[in-house]
């Protein structure tokens, strides 16, 4: 079950967001500071932090600071009423990987979320074998025996996305929200211009392809 940490001093909010998470079948921890939250850390993984800003004790600055200088790498979402750009930026220059600000639309919440893990996931995961063919996501290498191709960073994440989940439909939206992140200013033509340039770089290939579902997206299916 994956673990999502609620840090924030004001418990109506942490019950809010309690209530959406859980119908997504997310398992909620909950700290009402970031001394606290480090506590919970302590005695329990979280895969998700959702952390605000102004806070007692500890804020949600120090708290991104103490975990990225710690090595903790799970994906930290900043939720809080501090909207004006040099925040933002202090928060992405701490480590946050994406942010919020109040009052927070909590469907909008899930749906990043959402995205956090799965982005998340790719990227720890590593590497992917088919057959004898190596997606190696450090070095954005699609290695063979006979040939090693290093991909632009969104077309081999595309790639990495598609083939993780084999056989699984993403709408361009959803592969939007994960590989260029859910406030790019990007469109769903972006998804289909760089399909076009990984059909033309690997249509060859027998470990795989990449599927056009008419309507809905794409999927990549390993070939037997």
């Amino acid at each position: 079950m994956v673990n999502v940490l609620l840090v924030d001093d004001n418990e109506k909010i942490r019950k809010l967001m309690e209530i959406y998470l859980k119908q997504e079948g997310y398992h909620v921890l909950h700290a009402e500071n970031g001394e606290r939250a480090l506590e919970v850390l302590d005695e329990t993984k979280a895969d998700l932090i959702i952390a605000d800003i102004m806070m007692p004790e500890m804020d949600g600055y120090v708290l991104t600071k103490e975990l990225r200088d710690a090595q903790f790498n799970m994906p930290i979402l900043m939720v809080t009423a501090k909207d004006a750009f040099i925040d933002k930026k202090t928060g992405f220059g701490l480590g946050a990987d994406d942010y919020m600000t109040k009052p927070v639309d909590m469907e909008e919440l899930v749906l990043r979320v959402n995205a956090l893990l799965r982005r998340s996931k790719i990227s720890s995961d590593k590497q992917i074998r088919i057959g004898d063919m190596v997606l190696d996501f450090d070095s954005l290498e699609v290695r063979t025996p006979s040939d090693t191709i290093i991909l632009p960073k969104k077309e081999f994440y595309l790639l990495y996305k598609l083939l993780s989940y084999p056989n699984k439909i993403f709408t361009r939206q959803e592969l939007m929200d994960d590989i260029w992140g859910f406030d790019s200013e990007a469109d769903e033509r972006t998804v289909d211009v760089h399909i076009k340039r990984l059909r033309e770089k690997f249509g060859g290939f027998s470990e795989f392809e990449i599927v056009t579902i008419r309507g809905l997206g794409y999927k990549g299916v390993i070939k037997p």
